[in-house]
């Protein structure tokens, strides 16, 4: 009986250490932004490791599309477009380097350049047969098309 009691009080004290933590990150991250920076980490560890790899034997498209989508999760979404650039100008086929592509643009406020990007990866995807990928930039480029009349007002 004890054993379980113990448990089910660790089990509590672990849920509000995480509790904290992520109130913690709100809070932070609420006045960063009321302070008027941005909170974009450049490089974290994975992006480090990636960056090792260049120009080595293992550089191309995919190690390209890697660090692209470290740069964009760490919301350094200028740094992504360029890495993710590369990987397409490896390997223009490569359909899911383009939709990552566009979403890069996008989210750096480049909108006509992510509508060109979601298009030339439709292109690439339809050719090649990825169908759902095809979907899903067809997606993406409505929305994108449905806000840019919206943003030149």
């Amino acid at each position: 009986p004890f054993r379980n009691r113990d448990r089910r009080s660790r089990r509590g004290f672990f849920r509000l250490q995480i509790a904290a933590r992520s109130a913690q990150r709100r809070s932070f991250a609420a006045g960063v932004r009321l302070a008027g920076f941005s909170p974009v980490m450049t490089t974290t560890p994975a992006i480090a490791n990636l960056e090792k790899l260049l120009g080595g034997p293992r550089d191309g498209a995919l190690l390209r599309y890697a660090l692209g989508n470290e740069h964009l999760r760490a919301g350094d979404f200028a740094q992504a477009a360029v890495r993710l650039r590369e990987a397409v100008e490896r390997d223009a086929g490569y359909s899911a380097a383009w939709k990552l592509l566009g979403k890069a643009l996008a989210e750096d406020g480049q909108g006509r350049e992510a509508l060109a990007a979601y298009e030339q990866g439709i292109a690439v995807a339809e050719a090649r047969g990825d169908i759902q990928a095809a979907r899903e930039m067809s997606v993406f480029a409505r929305r994108l098309r449905r806000q840019l009349p919206a943003a030149e007002h």
